[in-house]
Formats: C-alpha cells, sequence, structure tokens
C-alpha cells in the first residue's frame, strides 16, 4: 500500500487558507471599502463582489466559501485521514467534486458575465482546485480494500 505523507498537511494548510480567505469575502461583501485589491480594466475584485453573480438565491457566494471551507477543513484533519469509515473519505471526495464544479461556474460568471477577475477569488479557486486534485488522486488510497485496519500502517501512513 502507497502511503500519504503530504496530503493530510498540505489539504489541511489549502483548507485554512481557503476558509481565512472566504471569511476575508465575507466581511467584504457587506462591507466593501474593506477589499483591498488591485483594480484595472482586468482585475477588480469590488466589480466581482458586488456584482449580481456574487450571489446565489439570495446567499452571498463568499458565505458559500464557508459552508465549503469549514467541512472541508474538519475532513482534512490528520485523524480525518486516518478513519477506517468509508463515509469520510467518501465525503471528502464529494465535497472535493462540488468545489470544483462551483469554481467552474465561479471562473465562467467573471471572465464572460462580469468580465473582471477577482484575485482574491482566484486564490480560493486555485486552493480548491489543488484540494480537488490531492484528494482525487490520494483516494485510491483510503479507499482501498484494509486501507486502516493494521494500526502500524497507519502510523507511518498519515502524521499526527
Amino acid at each position: 500500500m502507497s502511503n500519504l505523507r503530504w496530503q493530510p498537511i498540505a489539504t489541511l494548510l489549502l483548507s485554512v487558507y481557503g476558509l481565512g480567505a472566504s471569511i476575508y469575502l465575507t466581511i467584504t461583501h457587506f462591507q466593501p471599502k474593506a477589499l483591498a485589491c488591485v483594480s484595472n480594466s482586468t482585475f477588480n475584485c469590488e466589480k466581482v463582489t458586488q456584482s449580481p453573480q456574487s450571489e446565489i438565491f439570495g446567499i452571498p457566494v463568499a458565505m458559500l466559501g464557508l459552508v465549503f471551507f469549514v467541512p472541508m477543513l474538519l475532513l482534512c484533519l490528520p485523524a480525518a485521514w486516518r478513519a477506517t469509515d468509508r463515509r469520510i473519505h467518501l465525503a471528502r471526495i464529494g465535497l472535493a467534486v462540488t468545489g470544483v464544479g462551483m469554481i467552474v461556474y465561479l471562473i465562467i460568471a467573471e471572465l464572460f458575465i462580469i468580465k473582471a477577475i477577482c484575485l482574491w477569488c482566484s486564490s480560493v479557486h486555485i486552493a480548491t482546485f489543488l484540494l480537488f486534485v490531492i484528494i482525487t488522486t490520494a483516494s485510491p488510497i483510503v479507499l482501498a480494500p484494509g486501507y486502516g485496519t493494521a494500526d502500524e500502517a497507519l502510523a507511518d501512513s498519515v502524521p499526527s
């Protein structure tokens, strides 16, 4: 069995970053003057975060980022990576797939509807995409039959 070494820590750090950026973007959604970002013809965070596309069914997209990153952070804790319950690993994969689907929509909205790019939003998109890549490539390891059944294998595979 191939060991997980860096994946749990990398996904945890990406989740912490994404949560922090989502908190910041949520604050700036309600207080636009607090937003620190480059503004020119291509990059305009305020235009993006105040656009009609910045809300879905009246819910700010930044708050949806919180709804994504809070459970993702919990699912990326080292203890969750060591879990023998397959549902935890499947939930992590499902959430990662949902997140990447959402960023595809948001990138399309930025490029073709709003016609501006938010650097803060892009950093969250990159973190979400990296989470997706790491989680989906590590999934065959954690979903393999017998994963987590030997304490020795667990001790070697995931940092505490």
